[in-house]
C-alpha cells in the first residue's frame, strides 16, 4: 500500500471548503477500503494568505480527523508558490504526493488510477482533460493554442494538463533541486525525467465561489510559463530585427532610384510608417529584454519561494 499525501492549495475557499474536504474524505476511506493507501496518508490544505475563514476551517478540520493537515503560508505567495510548498513539505511524510484544486473541478476518481500506475512503476502521473467541453470556445481556443505555442518553442509539456499530477517521493526529491524563483511548474516537472503515465478524466464545473484564474492571471501564468521555459522570444526579435533591417534596405534603394528616375516621392507616409514601426519594434524589444533581465534579477537576489507560518500534520 501507498502512503499517499494530498496538497490542496486553497486561497479564499471558504465557500468550497467544506464541501470539497467531505467528498476528499469519502474518498480517501474508499481508497483505504480498496487498499490501496495506508491509513495514515493523508489531505493537506495548503492556505495561501487567505482573507476570509478558510484557516480556521482547514483548523477545524484538523481538529475533527487526523486524516487533514494544513499548512498555513505567512502571506499569499500565488498559487504555484502555495502549491510548490505543499509538495516540498509533504514529500518529507508520503511515498506519493497528489496535487489538485481546492474546487475539485479535476475529477477525484482519477486518483484511484494515478495510485494504480504509481504502484505499477510511475514516478509522475499526469491528469489530462479528455476534453474541453466546460470551457467557452475563447477558453478552450486560447488554452489550446497556448499549447501548442509552448510546444513550437522547445518547452516540453503535456496537452490538456494543468497542476493535478502524482508524484513520488524519488521524484520529488529531484523536482527539489530546482531551485528558480520563478515557478511553472507544469513545464517544470517533465524535466525532471523518470517515467511517467497520463490518466484522462473530464473536469467538471465549479460549483460555489469564483475561478481564482481569471483572465488576467491566466495570461500572467501564461507569459510566465514562456518566458520560464523558453529563450525563443529572444531569438525571435533578433529575427523580426534582420528582417526590419532588410526593409530599410529596400526603402533606402527605392528612394535613391526614385531620386536618379526624378520621380515625385512625397516621402511623408513612407517616413512615419517607417518611424512609427521602427519605434514600436524597439519598444517590443526593450520590454521582452527587459521581462528576462527583470527574472535574472529576482533569481540573483535568491529570496524565498514561500515561509511556512504554520504546519499542523498529527
Amino acid at each position: 500500500m501507498t502512503r499517499l499525501y494530498l496538497a490542496v492549495p486553497c486561497y479564499n475557499e471558504e465557500e468550497v471548503l467544506p464541501d470539497s474536504a467531505e467528498k476528499l474524505y469519502k474518498k480517501y476511506q474508499q481508497l483505504m477500503d480498496d487498499g490501496l493507501i495506508t491509513s495514515d496518508s493523508r489531505i493537506c490544505f495548503i492556505d495561501d494568505g487567505s482573507k476570509d475563514k478558510t484557516w480556521s476551517i482547514i483548523k477545524e478540520l484538523c481538529e475533527k480527523d487526523d486524516v487533514f493537515s494544513g499548512i498555513k503560508l505567512s502571506r499569499n505567495r500565488g498559487h504555484q508558490n502555495a502549491l510548490l510548498c505543499g509538495l516540498m513539505t509533504l514529500k518529507d511524510y508520503a511515498d506519493a504526493v497528489v496535487s489538485i484544486d481546492a474546487d475539485l473541478q479535476d475529477d477525484i476518481n482519477a486518483i484511484d488510477k494515478m495510485v494504480i500506475e504509481y504502484q505499477k512503476g510511475a514516478d509522475v502521473v499526469y491528469g489530462v482533460r479528455s476534453k474541453r467541453t466546460t470551457d467557452t470556445f475563447f477558453k478552450r481556443f486560447t488554452a489550446e493554442g497556448y499549447y501548442k505555442i509552448l510546444e513550437k518553442m522547445g518547452a516540453k509539456i503535456i496537452f490538456n494538463h494543468a497542476d493535478f499530477r502524482l508524484m513520488s517521493k524519488r521524484a520529488l526529491e529531484a523536482f527539489a533541486e530546482f531551485k528558480e524563483v520563478n515557478v511553472f511548474l507544469r513545464g517544470i516537472v517533465p524535466m525532471v525525467g523518470f517515467k511517467s503515465e497520463i490518466v484522462t478524466y473530464e473536469r467538471s464545473e465549479r460549483l460555489a465561489g469564483e475561478s481564482k484564474y481569471p483572465l488576467k492571471k491566466m495570461l500572467a501564468l501564461a507569459w510566465e510559463g514562456i518566458t520560464s521555459l523558453s529563450i525563443k522570444p529572444i531569438r525571435m526579435i533578433l529575427g523580426l530585427g534582420f528582417i526590419s533591417l532588410f526593409i530599410s534596405f529596400a526603402i533606402l534603394i527605392y528612394a535613391l532610384v526614385s531620386l536618379i528616375c526624378g520621380a515625385a516621392v512625397p516621402g511623408w507616409t513612407s517616413l512615419m510608417v517607417s518611424i512609427w514601426a521602427l519605434g514600436g519594434f524597439q519598444l517590443l524589444a526593450m520590454g521582452v529584454l527587459g521581462e528576462y533581465i527583470g527574472k535574472i534579477y529576482l533569481e540573483s537576489k535568491r529570496r524565498p519561494r514561500y515561509i511556512v507560518e504554520k504546519f499542523i500534520n498529527r
